[in-house]
């Protein structure tokens, strides 16, 4: 969708517009939202940022997602003067000069900081607010030392994008994500985080999302989701988790996920994009405890990602079943 489709599309007559989740777990849902709540959810994050009328808006990213269409209206509601451009890995190349508020994916991020002009136009961005993906560790650390307000987000299209966010770097750097005042958090039995947000969402929303509730008893951080955990030999390993630990060690793209098996119901297994089989299960021998080590370590051609580069959990199962199953028949033969 380019720009015009969507502006024609939000100020025709109907209460209500389509979107589509990002797929991350399946395939993309349709989901139909009123547009009087994504107002809301726009009022609500630029009251918080303190954005003005005249204040420069980057859009950076697609218009088929809730992320990207959330900029647009921040621009609409708050005044703010909207800069658009084409949707790729390196937003920064195509400005000027810095705006004063711009939403990115970590991809878009990582890729502006190796390149020194580009790097210096994101350090000049007054809100910088990053979402639609994990932030590892290194890039974290790359941010901290930003002169200006770097936030990660949490949200999602129910949400109509983020419903809390967490600075990133300055004094007020926190490992929890602190949610707006007209949302409340709390969790369900299992340890998932349910969202009470009445501007935004009709209803209270219990999420998959595995939380931990910090003791002032609103701010949060995220360990997992319930549907990315392996249950192997009756311990219950979170791929998050194990993906984290990972991360500082392994300089190839890899994602965790999961098959079924024989002995212990499911097994751990490591899908790289590159490096060797060897590498990695040196690395998983040193950092991680032994119940969480894979099993099978299993090249692909590339990651699968969701079309916001989120990882395709669904795909990689899918992916790692096919191939285990092609592995035993060759030994068979």
């Amino acid at each position: 969708m380019v720009l015009a489709e969507f502006l024609k599309a939000w100020h025709d007559d109907s209460a209500t517009m389509l979107v589509h989740t990002s797929g991350s777990t399946g395939k993309p849902k349709p989901l139909w939202v009123e547009k009087r709540r994504m107002e809301a959810s726009a009022r609500i994050t630029c009251r918080f940022l303190g954005l003005e009328p005249g204040n420069t808006a980057l859009l950076c990213m697609p218009l088929d997602f809730i992320a990207g269409r959330m900029m647009v209206v921040r621009s609409i509601v708050a005044g703010l003067q909207l800069i658009s451009v084409e949707p790729d890995g390196h937003p920064m190349r195509a400005v000027d000069k810095s705006p004063d508020f711009a939403a990115m994916v970590p991809l878009q991020v990582y890729n502006s900081l190796l390149d020194d002009e580009e790097r210096a136009k994101l350090q000049g961005i007054r809100h910088l607010i990053i979402g639609g993906g994990a932030i590892d560790d290194k890039l974290e650390q790359q941010l901290k030392s930003f002169p200006n307000n770097v936030w990660s987000t949490y949200g999602m299209t129910e949400t109509l994008s983020h419903i809390a966010l967490r600075r990133l770097n300055g004094t007020a750097a926190d490992d929890y994500y602190t949610p707006f005042d007209s949302v409340n958090v709390s969790l369900n039995e299992e340890g998932c985080l349910i969202i009470d947000a009445p501007e935004v969402c009709a209803g209270r929303l219990i999420t998959n999302d595995m939380a931990e509730i910090a003791a002032d008893g609103r701010r949060f951080r995220i360990t997992g989701r319930k549907d990315n955990v392996i249950c192997s030999g009756g311990i219950k390993i979170q791929i998050e988790e194990v993906e984290r630990m990972l991360k500082p060690h392994l300089s190839f793209p890899f994602l965790i996920t999961k098959v079924k098996d024989d002995k212990f119901g499911e097994a751990v297994v490591l899908l790289l994009a590159s490096g060797s089989k060897e590498e990695a299960a040196d690395v998983c021998s040193r950092v991680l405890p032994p119940y969480s080590r894979p099993r099978h370590y299993l090249p692909v051609t590339s990651i699968p990602e969701t079309p916001t580069g989120k990882p395709a959990r669904h795909e990689a199962e899918r992916m790692a079943a096919m191939l285990c199953e092609e592995q035993i028949k060759s030994i068979a033969k």
